[in-house]
């Protein structure tokens, strides 16, 4: 009887990896001989060495991975309040009273000082895992806490790569915005040669003005969100905002390195935010396999003993010793459904921590479809956009040539220009949603991380003919 309730305290962790949970393979287009799964240090594949610069200092100074390790911290802490509970109590106490009186039968009864000393020591037998059932929880925790860690750790070094091309593409955008205002200007001035010769109306001038000042209208929106992406990044630096700034200019000689995904099944061995659903799911079966332990009785046993003595230095003499020993059985007999209550609750705590591993899966899975299917895509769209700028550039300076020669109205030359600095504008903001999807694509993967074998409570279940488990 003992044997079947010592098993049915401690149970095995309910298993939520069923196979229409994890797909046998990525649909995404995946890139060819791209290395399967990322290095740890993956941001160099991109090139550069500022970018590389930059994820170092943050992973030193960013103040969210700071909190992390803090939570760390007290998960560690937790633990061993929750390991202290296997183990006896002791506790010394030492005393002195004395009594002073003036009548004579005061003294004689009354009067004079006593000294003690004595140990006192509790130990709660363990018998129904209540105790080792709570410090699995704590332990659970702590790895949770760990894989969070490591998690964030990830989405920072994520966050620093992607500020960093995004300032890059702002400035490169503006530098387009630039040499846009310079063409418009180099035609202004043709224009108001024509019009001072009367050769044209002064429609082309206030045509041509207008677009400069559409154009120098974007200026002061894309200063702003330059601005704004490297004050982020500072903060994700851990440095204040003022006076910060980068050396590069443009996205020109940065590229995404190819990586691939890998097995489906081997992605949930790769993502701490996995990692830690799994090990929240684990905590909270600890946690109910404990309250189900609570309803059992609780055994503890004490003992006291010490020394007494009018003297100080007779106080250590062995006539003077004592010794009390015992034991106690504590059982709930009526409670008004505390336990019960107790119980359900961590039922429900459970259940919802299999809900939330089940779905940080499901979005493991589609965070990679997403990145192969952008980053694949945002390729394509910059191969075509580069033949589209060849084009658009030809286009512009034959329009320039016969609007030059009066061949041609200023109303061709507007499109042209306007085709060829609107794909160019195109073709930056594609090349970064390229690049940062190339970041998201290594974010989803892990980043390079990977579970300890130790760790793990889930396995994925599958089912043949033959009734077997893998």
């Amino acid at each position: 009887m003992l044997a079947v309730l010592l098993a049915g305290c401690t149970t095995q962790v309910p298993q939520a990896l069923s196979p229409s949970l994890v797909p046998n393979g990525f649909t995404a287009p995946v890139p060819a001989s791209a290395p399967v799964w990322p290095e740890t240090s993956w941001w160099a594949g991109f090139g550069d060495p500022a970018m590389t610069q930059l994820v170092t200092e943050a992973q030193a100074n960013n103040r969210d991975i700071a909190a992390a390790a803090a939570r760390v911290m007290q998960a560690e802490a937790q633990a061993t309040v929750q390991r202290s509970a296997l183990f006896p109590t002791i506790d010394a106490q030492a005393q002195h009273s004395g009594n002073q009186c003036s009548g004579q039968a005061c003294r004689q009864y009354l009067s004079g000082q006593t000294f003690g000393l004595g140990f006192n020591a509790t130990y709660e037998l363990d018998i129904w895992g209540l105790a080792r059932n709570n410090l699995r929880a704590a332990q659970e925790q702590l790895k949770s806490a760990r894989f969070a860690q490591q998690a964030v750790a990830m989405t920072v070094t994520a966050n620093v790569a992607s500020r960093y091309l995004e300032v890059l593409a702002l400035r490169s955008r503006i530098a387009i915005q630039h040499q846009q205002i310079d063409a418009i200007n180099d035609i202004l001035q043709v224009i108001k040669l024509k019009v001072k010769a009367g050769a044209i109306s002064r429609l082309d001038l206030v045509r041509e003005n207008t677009q400069l000042e559409s154009v120098q209208a974007q200026l002061p929106n894309l200063e702003t969100q330059e601005k704004q992406a490297l004050f982020a990044l500072a903060v994700l630096l851990g440095r204040a905002p003022e006076d910060f700034d980068i050396t590069g200019k443009t996205l020109d000689g940065i590229t995404a390195p190819d990586v691939g995904p890998g097995l489906p099944s081997d992605l949930l061995l790769r993502r701490p935010d996995v990692a830690g659903g799994e090990a929240d799911l684990a905590a909270a079966h600890a946690n109910l396999d404990a309250a189900r332990a609570a309803f059992l009785p609780q055994i503890s046993l004490s003992s006291a003993g010490g020394f007494a003595s009018t003297a100080v230095g007779a106080l250590l003499n062995g006539s003077n010793t004592g010794l009390s020993y015992g034991a106690d059985l504590l059982q709930t007999i009526f409670d008004g459904g505390r336990l019960a209550g107790q119980r359900d609750l961590a039922e429900g705590l459970q259940r919802e921590a299999l809900a939330n591993y089940q779905s940080k899966v499901l979005n493991a899975y589609a965070d990679v479809e997403y990145a192969l299917t952008q980053y694949a895509n945002t390729r394509r769209s910059e191969g075509h956009l580069h033949n589209v700028i060849a084009a658009a550039q030809e286009a512009f300076q034959i329009s320039q040539l016969q609007y030059r020669q009066g061949a041609a109205d200023l109303l061709n030359v507007l499109f042209a220009q306007q085709a060829l600095f609107l794909a160019q504008d195109q073709l930056v903001q594609v090349a970064l949603a390229n690049r940062e999807a190339a970041v998201h694509l290594f974010e989803a993967l892990g980043g390079g991380w990977q579970e300890a074998p130790e760790d793990r409570t889930q396995v994925l279940v599958s089912e043949d003919h033959r009734g077997k488990k893998n």
